[in-house]
């Protein structure tokens, strides 16, 4: 498994702002306070993704290549003006690389990295991260897949936290995991010719 995963990049190197190369279509934005992500909650969907993606095309991603940005962790503790312009700045810088480099997926984990991919599309809750919970996550999560378009940058957030109560049919971490990375690769696989993304 660790061959097809990011083991080149985990924990993100301690964490480091940016790893990855900027152009490659996928993009995980991880939050500072949680590097376990990574290899914790990405590594198992992305093992999941290779053997759905290899079964259909008898082809792998270059997930080496696979960028990944550390988000600004404190966005829902926002308490004087130099946090708020730092956060300002932070959120342009993204809006810019995006629009610059136009990824396909952008994944999100958790409620942090996903209000702060919204507030770069215009589209945050101003403040109001406990809005993200896991069950609207999860709502999140299946809107992106169904509206998922290769023309522009489609934002697909990951539950940090599995929860039998809100997470549906999830009985446990292994077919959350299981669940969305079958969701993903078929987007995929859908748009193979339109990835610059194979081995």
């Amino acid at each position: 498994m660790s061959s097809l995963l990011l083991n080149n990049h985990s924990p993100i190197e301690q964490m480091k702002i940016e790893a990855g190369d900027k152009s490659f279509p996928i993009w995980l934005i991880a939050n500072p306070k949680y590097p376990d992500d990574i290899s914790n909650i990405w590594n198992p969907v992305m093992y999941e993704i290779q053997d759905k993606v290899y079964r259909k095309l008898r082809a792998r991603i270059n997930s080496r290549n696979i960028f990944i940005l550390s988000a600004f962790s404190d966005i829902g503790k926002i308490c004087n003006t130099s946090m708020e312009e730092e956060l300002t700045k932070k959120i342009l810088i993204l809006k810019e690389s995006v629009y610059r480099y136009q990824p396909k997926l952008l994944i999100t984990f958790g409620a942090i990295t996903n209000e702060y991919i919204k507030r770069a599309f215009d589209q945050g809750s101003q403040g109001q991260t406990k809005y993200w919970n896991t069950g609207n996550l999860s709502n999140e999560f299946e809107q992106a897949i169904a509206n998922f378009d290769i023309n522009r940058p489609n934002c697909i957030p990951l539950v940090r936290r599995i929860s039998k109560t809100n997470t549906k049919d999830w009985l446990d971490q292994d077919s959350y995991y299981y669940d969305v990375a079958t969701k993903i690769a078929e987007r995929i696989i859908e748009n193979k010719d339109h990835l610059e993304i194979w081995i």
